[in-house]
C-alpha cells in the first residue's frame, strides 16, 4: 500500500463562485470529504502535492493520509471532476476510511509475462485485454495497489476470467460475490485475424482472369 500524504484545509467560502476564485489563485484544488460518522466537510487541497500525487496510478487504490488543519483523517478517492479540455481538476471527492471497515474500491490489472507467454510467443497468438480494472473489497490494510495477471504458461485459445485472478489475503473481488455468472473474462490469447492473405489475393486473381477471358 502506498503512502501518500496531502494537506488540505477547511473550506468555508462554499458555492461555485468561491470555487472559481479557488481555482484562479492557483494554489489549492476544491474539494470534499464524506462518510463514516461524520458530516461531510468542504476542503481545498494543496495543489502541486495533489497534481504530483494523482500522476502514479497506486495513488487512486491507496488509503491516503489527510491533513485537515494539522488533523489526520484516512481517505480513499472517490471521484476527480476534470475540466473538459484543459488539463485541471476541478475538484476532488474522498471518502473516510475505518481501519476496522471493509471498503470497495477499483485497483488496476497488470498484466506481466507477455513477452515469454507460451500462447503468443511460441503460438503466434494476439493478447486482448478486455478489462483494465477490477473492484474489490477488503480491509484499508490489505490494499493493494493493484492485481497482477500472469500470462507466461497462458496459451492460445485461453480466455483468462475473474475467478483465474490470484487474490492477495483478505481481499475478494465484489463481482464473484453476485454470483458464478458475474464471472467476467479479463483477457484472451486469440488466433491473429488474416488480412489481405493468401486466399484474398487468390480470389482476386481468379476475379481478374475471368474478366480477362471475357
Amino acid at each position: 500500500m502506498s503512502d501518500f500524504t496531502l494537506n488540505a484545509s477547511v473550506r468555508n467560502d462554499l458555492g461555485k463562485g468561491a470555487s472559481r476564485r479557488l481555482r484562479r489563485a492557483n494554489l489549492q484544488v476544491p474539494a470534499i470529504i464524506y462518510g463514516g460518522e461524520q458530516a461531510p466537510q468542504p476542503i481545498s487541497v494543496e495543489k502541486s502535492a495533489f497534481y504530483k500525487a494523482i500522476e502514479s496510478e497506486s495513488f487512486f487504490s491507496s488509503v491516503i493520509n489527510l491533513v485537515i488543519d494539522g488533523k489526520s483523517e484516512q481517505v480513499v478517492v472517490r471521484d476527480l471532476q476534470r475540466h473538459p479540455f484543459k488539463p485541471l481538476v476541478t475538484h476532488a471527492d474522498f471518502l473516510r476510511v475505518d481501519a476496522t471497515h471493509a471498503i470497495t474500491i477499483n485497483v488496476p490489472l497488470h498484466v506481466v509475462g507477455e513477452e515469454k507467454s507460451k500462447g503468443i510467443k511460441d503460438q503466434g497468438g494476439e493478447l486482448h485485454v478486455l478489462s483494465n480494472e477490477v473492484q474489490i473489497s477488503c480491509l484499508p490494510k490489505d490494499l493493494p495497489d493493484f492485481l497482477e495477471v500472469d500470462i507466461s504458461n497462458v496459451e492460445l485459445g485461453t480466455i483468462l476470467h475473474l475467478s483465474d485472478l490470484t487474490l492477495p489475503a483478505g481481499v475478494t473481488l465484489v463481482e464473484l460475490t453476485h454470483g458464478e455468472d458475474h464471472d467476467q473474462a479479463i483477457l484472451s490469447i486469440t488466433k491473429p485475424k488474416v488480412r489481405g492473405g493468401e486466399e484474398d489475393g487468390e480470389a482476386a486473381e481468379g476475379e481478374e482472369g475471368e474478366q480477362g477471358e471475357a
